[in-house]
């Protein structure tokens, strides 16, 4: 589906915002503060989960935690609209009608890069963990659904673990639901890495294409069986009791990298070949999802890249079909797209964003 338009109020830094869409790729740019990752994140809202800052309802509305913020868009025939009133948690309708955020993966397919993405190959599992977990939802919406599953019954395991309860029946029967959802949420990540792979097959890209694995850490977390999790789950009971928490699980698992003929471990790389190589898997994921007609959300894009690089980047963009979103601090920066792009000059005034499109 396409995305025709985009309405905020109150939402961060913008009292107001109207936006209509269309194929081109939109370049986003001013200075720093001015407001233009905002209007990314309010894009990324149309996904499940809490955006690409991961923050709470209450640190985005302009006026503060107690006041409230909107966002409503056009996506195909849908009519969409997300916010939260002060003090209350996210809500969604879809065609005027409350929907599950889990239903805004089947609407949207969104993928983003943001600046702290550039250390992804050197910050903790965590963030390589939700990376490889949101590019799985991109490819596979009912995983958020399945993520949501095994994080229930493995908080209300980690309650019984830390309140010292013995009851071998309700233990099964949590390690059960675990085992489940478990061996799921871990065979679709594997059928990602799989998609992803013949993605890059034979792309012709100016970006390194990575060998990527699910790494097992320390919890055996590549394992899609649901008779050996549940096992291992019970056999662990006593050390996790004394942990307070479970210890073996698709919850740690890892996402590795290597490229190129040397075989290059992706933590090992330049800090310009690792951005290059984390873009390389977005185009990858962007490549897979043709048929979907993603939306990609690039902040900062262009730090790390040299113009030939960008001048790469932007030709792959606007061949993919798909929508796209760029930030930078200056138009020239976007030079490469010329007239292929759409740009949109953002400046502050206090605490008020303001846009102005400039021509192409």
């Amino acid at each position: 589906m396409t995305l025709t338009r985009l309405e905020l109020a109150q939402f961060r830094s913008w009292p107001r915002l109207g936006l209509d869409l269309d194929d081109r790729p939109l370049a986003i740019f001013g200075p720093n503060g001015a407001g233009k990752t905002n209007i990314l994140e309010a894009l990324s809202m149309l996904s499940p989960g809490r955006g690409l800052r991961n923050a709470a309802p209450g640190d985005q509305a302009r006026q503060g935690p107690d006041a409230g913020w909107r966002i409503r868009a056009v996506i195909g025939d849908h009519r969409v609209e997300t916010g939260a009133a002060p003090g209350e948690s996210r809500k969604l309708t879809i065609d005027d009608k409350p929907a599950p955020q889990v239903a805004l993966g089947r609407l949207l397919r969104l993928i983003w890069v943001t600046p702290a993405m550039d250390r992804l190959w050197t910050d903790p599992p965590e963030s390589r963990r939700r990376f490889l977990d949101r590019l799985t939802l991109s490819l596979i919406p009912s995983h958020a659904e399945t993520a949501l599953a095994y994080e229930r019954a493995m908080r209300e395991r980690n309650r019984l673990l830390r309140d010292e309860i013995r009851d071998d029946r309700w233990f099964r029967a949590l390690e059960t639901r675990m085992a489940q959802a478990g061996a799921e949420l871990t065979a679709n990540r594997l059928a990602a890495l799989h998609r992803i792979h013949a993605a890059q097959a034979d792309a012709a890209t100016g970006f390194p294409a990575a060998t990527l694995a699910l790494l097992p850490g320390e919890g055996h977390a590549d394992d899609p069986d649901p008779d050996s999790i549940a096992a291992r789950l019970a056999a662990t009971r006593p050390r996790d009791m004394a942990a307070g928490r479970s210890l073996t699980g698709p919850h740690r698992a890892d996402l590795g990298a290597h490229w190129g003929p040397q075989d290059m471990p992706a933590a090992l790389s330049s800090t310009g070949e690792q951005k290059a190589l984390l873009l390389s898997l977005i185009l990858a994921n962007a490549r897979a999802l043709a048929a979907e007609r993603p939306v990609l959300l690039l902040d900062e894009v262009a730090a790390h890249l040299d113009a030939d690089r960008r001048a790469a980047l932007y030709d792959e963009i606007t061949a993919l079909p798909a929508q796209s979103f760029l930030t930078g601090t200056g138009r020239e920066l976007f030079a490469a797209f010329g007239p292929r792009a759409r740009y949109l000059s953002i400046h502050r005034e206090g605490a008020t964003s303001q846009a102005t499109e400039d021509p192409a």
